[in-house]
């Protein structure tokens, strides 16, 4: 792809697009303000005998990286719905009876928008409702906004919408005794006063937004994905291909497999999709691969924080690359359907980014957490019998002091606040306490005074000496003593695809740690792969080498007044075009004569950490850890799904050209 052209169309926070709910641009002639309403049922105890069904509302003018955090309390708590059984209904009744109840509820809680949405209040806000939850008035197996039939979701059609005006029509009719073939054929419930059917400017069929932990996190990958190559592979040869997957700077390792894992929640699953493209490499049919691939690739092209056009291509063609080959799983007696509903749901992911922004404004994580502050806790606050008074009492209490705390905090800070003065900005801060930060910074190495026998003897050193300093005369050698660093911390400027947060990256290059006396364990060496760029071609893929840091350390004295500090790394092959069956560049250790080729670089040219993943073959080497891959395995895959920062390199070349590393 090319880099996104900052002129063509951004797709960030809600309302922020160039078409952002434009069918009410004639009533809301002056501010926009979105009601974002969550709701889900929430056991409040492990028994899962106590439950609460919160309802949260946020408004969409809130920034989302601010709505992201509890701490800042931009989310609120608006209510508890009924929970109970119903056990008054027929088992067949019950169901109806539920949903019926759910939408009486809701309209009694929603019906101050009613008035508000029609008339305005004084600071002439027009609430908009854009809900995600289960309120769509049409049964399980149908798709809540289009009109696609029950048994074609697996297919990449393009259905209509459901219409807001012509559901009412149709629910009006069945409720005045006609039998119009529009109930059936849209798979319509007997809800005959939907909560929504007099709210203003709402169209709550396209309110339904993409969910990236229960839609793509725990459905389609965990739930589908990895259980489809499971079946393929097997559960003894995908625990070996985790259990030897290199150690890469917050990387979780599954030392025991996957099988092992007892719970799993959306952290697992995305720590497996950071590995899991290169960890099939072999394992599985070339086609199967690419089905892999591509819902990897969607996957990440939708954790994007503001989509371009590009991306949203990106979105499109992963989709369709998956269609085109999924068949491979059926003739493999994987899969009999692929009519499954979270798979149709990303058929509607370009258009919800359209419409109301970046997927991670609506994702369904932050409702989790709310969780525990707006029901457990509440519960456990309470005396466990009619517990849903007691416990909005007591989140009303809650709320009334930390406002309390809020103003008395702002008061002290206005009292101590001194006059501004000038202040040197620095830069980007970092509260890290490594080593080799920048130039701000006086690292202290971790290893002093130490004498590092593979760099003296190796001739890379004194290479780089001859060329870089012009009148040295002394010999590298044993005697020397070098001021050694266990890492290097990067930081760059924010890459604006995937955070406002300026990035920061380590590349270790620790020595191993044996065992010490007693239970205290050792650790292996460490010594990671990163991109470099030596200083003269633009930073882009195409400019970049991939090395092996194994010493990060500076010159003593009697080699000159030389203060930058330097790297001893070794080379990898250039990368060789990318596998056509994984999308991955392949690499390979760069030797010469027969030793392996190396270099001392500026620690500067040091672009980024990157991942790489030994080709396995079809059966990965027993023998193979996670410590010992790396020197036993020749040829390589690069990673670019260990993160969004390698993905967008790999993907855009865009963190290079735009975001200088």
């Amino acid at each position: 792809m090319n880099t996104p052209d900052s002129s063509k169309k951004r797709y960030g926070a809600c309302f922020k697009t160039h078409c952002a709910l434009t069918n009410l641009a004639a009533r809301c002639h002056k501010s926009l303000v979105a009601k974002r309403l969550a709701v889900k049922t929430q056991k409040l105890t492990s028994k899962g005998d106590k439950t609460a069904y919160p309802v949260y509302l946020s408004i969409g003018n809130i920034a989302k990286e601010k709505r992201r955090q509890t701490s800042a309390r931009a989310t609120v708590l608006i209510g508890y719905l009924p929970s109970g059984k119903l056990d008054c209904f027929t088992p067949d009744e019950c169901s109806l009876a539920n949903y019926r109840l759910f939408h009486h509820c809701m309209s009694l809680l929603l019906q101050p928008l009613v008035a508000a949405g029609e008339d305005g209040v004084d600071m002439v806000l027009y609430p908009i409702l854009a809900t995600y939850c289960l309120v769509a008035c049409c049964k399980e197996n149908r798709c809540p906004k289009c009109v696609v039939a029950a048994d074609e979701r697996g297919d990449p059609l393009d259905s209509p919408m459901r219409d807001p005006a012509v559901i009412k029509g149709i629910l009006e009719k069945r409720k005045t005794g006609h039998h119009p073939a529009e109930f059936e054929e849209f798979g319509l419930r007997t809800v005959y006063a939907p909560f929504w059917a007099n709210l203003p400017h709402s169209n709550i069929f396209l309110a339904f937004t993409p969910d990236l932990l229960h839609q793509l996190h725990k459905g389609i990958f965990k739930d589908h994905l990895v259980k489809w190559c499971l079946d393929i592979v097997g559960e003894e040869e995908m625990d070996a291909r985790f259990k030897a997957m290199p150690d890469y700077p917050g990387l979780r390792h599954f030392k025991k497999g996957i099988s092992m894992v007892k719970q799993w929640t959306g952290t697992e699953h995305k720590e497996m999709q950071r590995v899991f493209v290169g960890l099939l490499a072999g394992a599985v049919p070339s086609q199967v691969l690419v089905v892999a691939r591509a819902l990897l690739d969607f996957s990440y092209y939708a954790q994007l924080r503001v989509h371009s056009t590009e991306s949203l291509n990106g979105l499109e063609s992963a989709l369709a690359i998956f269609h085109a080959n999924k068949d491979v799983l059926q003739q493999l007696d994987i899969r009999d359907h692929f009519n499954i509903p979270k798979l149709h749901q990303l058929s509607h992911y370009v258009q919800s980014i359209l419409l109301f922004g970046a997927t991670d404004g609506f994702n369904s994580e932050l409702p989790e957490r709310l969780h525990i502050d707006f029901a457990k806790e509440a519960y456990r606050a309470s005396n466990k019998r009619d517990y849903e008074e007691q416990m909005a009492l007591w989140l009303q209490r809650q709320e009334a002091v930390f406002l309390r705390g809020s103003y008395l905090n702002w008061l002290l800070e206005q009292s101590q606040s001194a006059p501004t003065n000038f202040t040197r900005d620095c830069g980007y801060d970092s509260d890290s306490d490594s080593e080799m930060e920048g130039p701000d910074t006086v690292p202290t190495p971790a290893y002093p005074q130490r004498s590092v026998q593979h760099l003296v003897t190796a001739h890379a050193l004194k290479l780089f000496l001859r060329n870089h300093i012009l009148h040295a005369i002394i010999t590298p050698g044993l005697q020397d003593r070098f001021d050694v660093f266990r890492q290097v911390v990067i930081t760059a400027p924010p890459n604006p695809l995937i955070s406002e947060s300026p990035r920061q990256w380590r590349v270790r290059a620790t020595p191993e740690v044996l065992p010490g006396r007693g239970r205290k364990p050792g650790s292996p060496a460490k010594f990671d792969m990163a991109l470099t760029s030596n200083g003269i071609q633009p930073r882009t893929l195409e400019g970049m080498r991939v090395g092996q840091v194994h010493v990060i350390f500076t010159l003593p004295r009697q080699f000159g007044t030389y203060s930058r500090a330097l790297a001893y790394i070794e080379w990898f092959t250039p990368l060789r075009e990318p596998d056509r069956s994984s999308g991955l560049h392949q690499l390979s250790r760069s030797t010469r004569r027969p030793h392996r080729n190396a270099a001392v670089i500026h620690v500067d040219e040091i672009a980024c950490p990157c991942h790489l993943i030994p080709r396995m073959g079809q059966a990965v080497d027993r023998g193979w850890t996670s410590a010992n891959v790396y020197e036993s395995a020749s040829d390589f895959y690069l990673n670019s799904f260990i993160d969004l920062d390698t993905f967008c390199i790999l993907q855009f070349d865009y963190c290079a050209s735009k975001c200088p590393l």
